[in-house]
């Protein structure tokens, strides 16, 4: 699972393909990929820009410790 928040920090919840699920919910059919650079020069695929809402997505894991 996966979750969404955009520049406006609104949430997206419960997203199983995020690229599809974002472009479903915001009416669209076009994605661009969103990324970030490092200061050591490496470039990171953090998230898409959807109807111009750029949104940086997340994985969402059960929180699981040994007891």
């Amino acid at each position: 699972m996966y979750m969404a928040v955009d520049q406006y920090g609104q949430i997206e919840h419960g997203l199983e393909h995020p690229r599809k699920d974002l472009m479903e919910r915001c009416g669209v059919k076009h994605a661009a990929k969103m990324y970030v650079d490092t200061t050591s020069g490496k470039t990171y695929h953090v998230g898409y820009v959807v109807a111009g809402r750029w949104f940086g997505v997340y994985r969402v894991e059960r929180m699981r410790k040994p007891a």
